[in-house]
């Protein structure tokens, strides 16, 4: 599904408005909204905003099997409290055969580093999207976290053109601590992200997607 729009003026009529009114927007818009998460820190303020709007929302979830402890709590718990209706990929080989193959997970400078990204993300990604059809993909980028997202805005599309929308993208930890604080939501820190390894690295599925 592609929703004809003009991203430029859209990302002007949207500046200064609310991430409760750009959610707003977007679902007025919208026929099949999904909201993407992996449960890293601070996402629970983007769950909490659009299911509060549309509760139903489907919530894609592209679990790598590589999440600690810590992370599969968050997200069991989160889950629970907001009633969300997750759906979940994984990728289509087994953590085990891939540890066998590449040895463990491959460093950021190892060649088998892209083919890994590939297999835990990016093909499920993929799968994901072209199985469920969206075309708006609610997402918690923002512009401090990466030099990459400095040159995007509230609205981009994906490459199949899925309209991107990004309510928090100008909001800074201190604004989400806040959010988190009103809404009485939890938050954790003990994240890994294999396919990044670098916390201002990203990872291809902004990039590539």
């Amino acid at each position: 599904m592609t929703i004809e729009i003009n991203i430029d003026q859209a990302n002007q009529e949207l500046q200064g408005k609310t991430p409760e009114q750009i959610v707003e927007w977007a679902l007025a818009k919208a026929e099949n909204p999904i909201i993407t998460t992996n449960f890293r820190p601070y996402e629970s303020a983007i769950l909490h905003l659009v299911a509060k709007q549309k509760p139903d929302i489907t919530v894609l979830w592209v679990d790598s099997g590589y999440n600690t402890r810590a992370t599969y709590d968050f997200a069991n718990k989160l889950i629970k409290d907001l009633n969300l209706n997750v759906v979940t990929y994984i990728p289509q080989q087994t953590s085990a055969h891939r540890d066998a193959t590449m040895n463990g997970i491959p460093s950021v400078n190892n060649p088998l580093h892209d083919e890994f990204t590939e297999q835990v993300k990016l093909e499920p990604f993929r799968r994901a999207l072209s199985e469920l059809k969206p075309d708006v993909w609610f997402n918690a980028i923002r512009k401090d976290q990466t030099e990459f997202r400095q040159g995007l805005d509230v609205l981009s599309q994906s490459k199949d053109g899925v309209l991107k929308v990004a309510p928090l993208f100008y909001k800074n930890d201190k604004d989400l601590d806040a959010y988190l604080e009103e809404n009485n939501l939890p938050n954790e820190f003990d994240y890994f992200d294999p396919t990044k390894v670098e916390e201002n690295r990203e990872c291809g599925l902004h990039t590539q997607l």
